[in-house]
């Protein structure tokens, strides 16, 4: 899955929200989501310090889906961070 695409589905939660949706819960919850952000990024130190490759990679994951609808949650979209690291470079 490409990062535009998961982008578009938390999009789509927000502006569609469903009842069975975790992501449409958290987005219900901007204060959720961003202890979330903090959580998944501990559990991405703790595999990168001792739990393995599989670990880290299943945790990183969690991380970057909490940030996106962090993003998402802020009308902030992938492309702006993408542009700030870009800057940044310069």
């Amino acid at each position: 899955m490409e990062i535009e695409e998961l982008y578009q589905v938390l999009l789509d939660r927000k502006q569609n929200p469903r009842s069975d949706s975790y992501t449409s819960r958290l987005l219900a919850d901007e204060e959720e989501i961003a202890k979330k952000v903090g959580e998944e990024a501990i559990e991405v130190i703790l595999a990168a310090a001792s739990q393995g490759r599989e670990r880290l990679v299943e945790e990183s994951a969690d991380l970057i889906y909490h940030i996106l609808v962090l993003l998402v949650a802020n009308d902030l979209a992938w492309n702006d961070v993408l542009a700030e690291l870009a800057r940044r470079r310069r």
